[in-house]
């Protein structure tokens, strides 16, 4: 499944590259919206099916139908056709994959990704065992975690065409590390899920930069692009796990911090590089 959602993500983002190459990142925003959405609706779904004391292979059945309508919708998209220098290419990948400041965005997205699915992974149990918050109130703040990750985004894509990309993620950055930092350490917690707000547009709009950045074999750079992504996804929830054991789950929360620290820094690199008219 991991294999095929990859290859989904991969695909729709390349393919919005290639169709609007003057607004890619208000597009990339755009679609990243719907997937905030589904990411939303989906939960609240399979909850409303246990209600009605539906079985987990019940639930997963319903993905059935849902593969099935995606396959059906896309049997009548017509995909642009990939420019020759925007084919992977296998022979020279690592030369092509690391050059230049291709690893500062590798090192950026890994982090921001690490730091978005470190928080929706371990928010919930945060706030009910270091905030003494309610189930119902802690899960609240994840509905709107996601809620700010969708309506950032919205809104989000217009702002990124006019400041610029990497500009756009650099206060994004900086957003979302006072967010973190207020909430995880002040008792402030609505800070949280306003984290979302700030992370909503780094995803697309770092896709967008170094689509923008590089405009030579992009589908290869933005298949390695998103394998630090799913590498920062994987190792992140653990990496506040095993914080959280060491030093107390409010320290492995802050485990955060230093990722969103991370990903700053890394923007900062690339941002300066673009202002000196310079790959650094």
């Amino acid at each position: 499944m991991g294999l095929g959602l990859g290859a989904i993500e991969l695909g729709a983002n390349a393919t919005i590259v290639e169709a609007h190459p003057e607004k890619r990142g208000l597009f990339l925003n755009l679609m990243a919206v719907l997937h905030g959405l589904g990411s939303l609706l989906a939960p609240l779904f399979a909850g409303w099916l246990f209600s009605l004391n539906i079985t987990w292979r019940g639930i997963y059945r319903w993905d059935i139908a849902l593969i099935l309508l995606f396959i059906f919708l896309f049997s009548f998209v017509r995909f642009p056709k990939s420019n020759e220098q925007n084919s992977i290419d296998f022979k020279h990948i690592a030369g092509i994959a690391f050059k230049g400041d291709l690893p500062w965005f590798y090192s950026a997205i890994a982090f921001y990704v690490a730091a978005e699915i470190g928080m929706g992974t371990w928010l919930v149990t945060f706030l009910q065992e270091i905030r003494g918050a309610s189930v119902a109130s802690s899960t609240q703040s994840m509905s709107l975690f996601f809620a700010m990750l969708m309506v950032g985004r919205l809104g989000g894509g217009f702002i990124v065409q006019r400041l610029g990309y990497l500009r756009s993620i650099l206060f994004a950055s900086i957003g979302s590390l006072l967010c973190i930092t207020i909430g995880t350490f002040t008792g402030t917690s609505i800070f949280l899920p306003l984290t979302g707000l700030f992370f909503s547009i780094i995803f697309p709009t770092f896709t967008a930069a170094v689509s923008v950045d590089h405009p030579k074999n992009t589908n290869t750079i933005l298949g390695i692009l998103f394998t630090f992504a799913g590498l920062g996804g994987m190792l992140g929830p653990w990496l506040i796990g095993w914080a959280s054991d060491l030093l107390g789950l409010q320290m492995g929360f802050a485990v955060g911090i230093l990722f969103t620290t991370i990903m700053l820094f890394s923007t900062y690199i690339l941002e300066k590089g673009i202002r000196n008219g310079k790959n650094t």
